[in-house]
């Protein structure tokens, strides 16, 4: 039985009804969802924390350091995905989903694609 874990950046207060955070740094927190053999095991909220300019890699390390696997976004820049490549979290592209339940259950269905540099903006302002 392999359990992960997956955020999505997400719009207060959280949970699988609130909408996307559309640029994953600048998000007001995080909804992590434990899935375990394609199956919601537990839903948690995660506080971000701050993100200065620069300063993209404190929310990857954050991520990180509370066992994310996997990370939903739709909008991030270049630094932030190296940094997720480094520390092993796999990153889909959100797409068109509006809510962290459509997230999560297009990743079930295995309708999310890799996040690429196609998909990257140029920061915090740019394309998200």
């Amino acid at each position: 039985m392999k359990s992960i874990t997956v955020a999505i950046p997400s719009s207060s207060p959280g949970g699988l009804d609130s909408s996307l955070g559309a640029h994953f740094g600048h998000c007001d927190l995080y909804t992590l969802v434990e899935v375990t053999d394609g199956q919601v095991q537990n839903v948690r909220v995660l506080p971000n924390v701050p993100h200065q300019q620069g300063g993209c890699m404190a929310p990857v390390n954050h991520l990180a350091q509370n066992g994310v696997h996997v990370l939903i976004a739709g909008g991030m820049g270049m630094r932030p995905l190296m940094g997720f490549n480094q520390v092993g979290i796999d990153v889909l592209y959100g797409g068109s989903a509006q809510t962290v339940k459509e997230a999560v259950d297009a990743f079930l269905n295995g309708d999310l694609q890799q996040f690429t540099s196609d998909f990257t903006c140029g920061g915090g302002g740019g394309r998200a």
